[in-house]
């Protein structure tokens, strides 16, 4: 419920203000005063999108703020959703600077324009021409339907089976096609697996290969510069062991004359064991070293087959061979095993569209029970709104399933007397759309938390009887729902539990727009004004204090 709204700096509006009541809000003024102005701003609150020319004066910034009572609206999940701070009352602020930058805010915590009309659209219902054109529209009516069945429940399953539905038939698309793709490949890669695997490769075993090959294609020189290095450390006369004996025996003799030559002689004697041990490995290796052409083929044929297998597959290293190996396994054990999962993926998808069709059913099954109560209630309301021989009818025509059901609903109207049945968006006229729409609405408030409902002159057209009919279905809303109705005719106004003026002051240079409450001898002289004119006879005046007291 709208609490306090607040406009400043918009159109025609300077500073603006009021408070409606929790019942029926009625507003009056002359025509272009700044009723529909009003609206305008509170479209603004609504996540309607606005430029500099809404700006009275330019060089300030248009502020408009509605606070509002959020009741049992049950919108916590909505704040948690969109990280806002849930709060009693909710203030909803919208600014629009000079340089034409717009900015929302909930609780002083700022918005997307986005996330304000989903909140807007839960706390005003503003009737619009907008709106009735949407009552032609079959997801419109549909959603009519939903709420007047009460069948949110049977929805809410339905949506959870199609949901799941809709997942099991990706994932089974997705194996088919997989299975198409693998099909075509599953030779070729049994092939390439069979090659790689008939290698059995060994991580690290291409340098070890490629070491050993190098070994083997030199083995008869190598052993033969091993045996020369041997002789000359071993040869009796000039070899270097018999030589660094002869040294080490010198500096034994100086370390006996002066004990620093010790440290030298240390050192030399490590030097001595360092050549003794290269020459014990040299002989080591010597000894290993075979002139082997058979075992050298066995290891060239190998590589061979490596470095073919590499460049077949674009890479350089056994171990990314081993790792193509392995994904080759995993697809050729996928493409053997997929019956079976295609298999599981077709009886998921056919016990999901089972479920789904199940309540589907029973979901239409709930539609379809309320359309003669619907019809009948429609009617009558109709009837006492001045169309006495309205008839309406719901069709529902089956369809495939989609996220709102297995129904298509449309609604069939006409106007008059012995006249064919039509599709609404065909045969209503302008007037009649309002009074469809509001009979509509009439309804709708005792089957949900509708938000404050603002008409905008929807008795337009409409006079006698037939307007205090609308206005006595506005009053018992109004029992449950806060209305806020803009409207010219005196005997609506008149009913209201509170009644707003919108004039325009010239005083100052530049012509505003500005409301009043009216109290009560003010609202007998308005009312008088709206029967005859501005200057209201004593009779006028009489039929306006009537008019209160009905």
């Amino acid at each position: 419920m709208l609490k306090s709204l607040s406009i400043s700096n918009y159109a025609l509006i300077d500073d603006l203000k009021m408070q409606p009541g929790a019942g029926l809000n009625m507003i009056t003024g002359e025509t272009g005063a700044g009723k529909s102005i009003m609206l305008g701003a509170v479209g603004l609150l609504l996540g309607k999108r606005a430029d500099t020319k809404v700006l009275l004066h330019e060089d300030k910034k248009c502020i408009v703020e509605g606070w509002f009572e959020l009741g049992s609206y049950g919108l916590q999940g909505f704040f948690e959703e969109n990280d806002l701070e849930y709060e009693e009352p909710c203030i909803i602020r919208r600014e629009i600077s000079p340089s034409g930058k717009s900015r929302s805010f909930v609780n002083d915590t700022p918005v997307l324009l986005d996330v304000l009309k989903s909140l807007g659209e839960k706390l005003m219902d503003v009737h619009s021409q907008h709106d009735t054109l949407l009552l032609g529209d079959g997801a419109y009516q549909l959603g009519l339907v939903d709420a007047y069945s009460q069948s949110n429940r049977e929805l809410a399953a339905y949506q959870g089976a199609y949901h799941d539905f809709r997942k099991a038939k990706k994932h089974l698309d997705q194996l088919k096609k997989k299975a198409l793709e693998l099909q075509k490949e599953a030779d070729f890669n049994q092939f390439q697996l069979d090659e790689l695997s008939a290698l059995s490769l060994q991580e690290g075993e291409q340098t070890e290969l490629e070491s050993k090959q190098e070994i083997l294609e030199n083995a008869e020189e190598i052993k033969l510069k091993i045996q020369e290095a041997s002789g000359l450390f071993e040869d009796e006369q000039f070899g270097i062991l018999q030589g660094m004996g002869q040294i080490q025996q010198h500096l034994q003799s100086l370390e006996r004359l002066a004990h620093t030559f010790g440290s030298i002689r240390e050192r030399f004697q490590s030097a001595l064991i360092e050549v003794k041990d290269i020459l014990a490995t040299l002989e080591e290796e010597d000894g290993q070293i075979e002139v082997d052409f058979e075992k050298l083929e066995e290891i060239r044929e190998r590589l061979s087959k490596i470095y073919q297998l590499q460049k077949k597959h674009g890479v350089l290293t056994v171990e990314e061979l081993i790792e193509i190996e392995q994904q080759l396994a995993d697809q050729v054990f996928e493409f053997q095993n997929l019956d079976e999962s295609l298999e599981k993926a077709e009886k998921d998808f056919a016990e999901a569209e089972k479920a789904m069709q199940s309540f589907g059913e029973k979901l239409t099954k709930k539609r379809v029970s309320c359309f003669s109560d619907f019809e009948k209630s429609m009617k009558g309301l109709l009837q006492d709104l001045g169309m006495e021989n309205a008839q309406i009818k719901f069709q529902r025509q089956e369809i495939s399933p989609s996220s709102t059901g297995l129904d298509q609903i449309e609604v069939l109207f006409s106007a008059n007397k012995g006249g064919t049945l039509q599709a609404l968006k065909k045969v209503a006229s302008g007037g009649e759309f309002s009074r469809l729409l509001f009979a509509i609405k009439y309804l709708m408030a005792d089957k949900m938390a509708l938000p404050t409902l603002i008409f905008d002159e929807i008795d337009a057209g409409i006079s006698g009887e037939v307007a205090l009919q609308m206005v006595r279905m506005m009053k018992d809303i109004s029992a449950k729902h806060q209305i806020i109705c803009i409207t010219h005719l005196p005997q609506v106004a008149a009913k209201g539990d509170m009644h707003y003026f919108v004039f325009k002051d010239n005083s100052a240079s530049k012509t505003i727009s500005k409301i009043k409450l009216l109290d009560e001898q003010e609202r007998i002289q308005e009312l008088a004004k709206m029967i005859a004119g501005a200057q209201p006879s004593e009779n006028a005046l009489q039929s306006a204090r009537e008019l209160l007291a009905n």
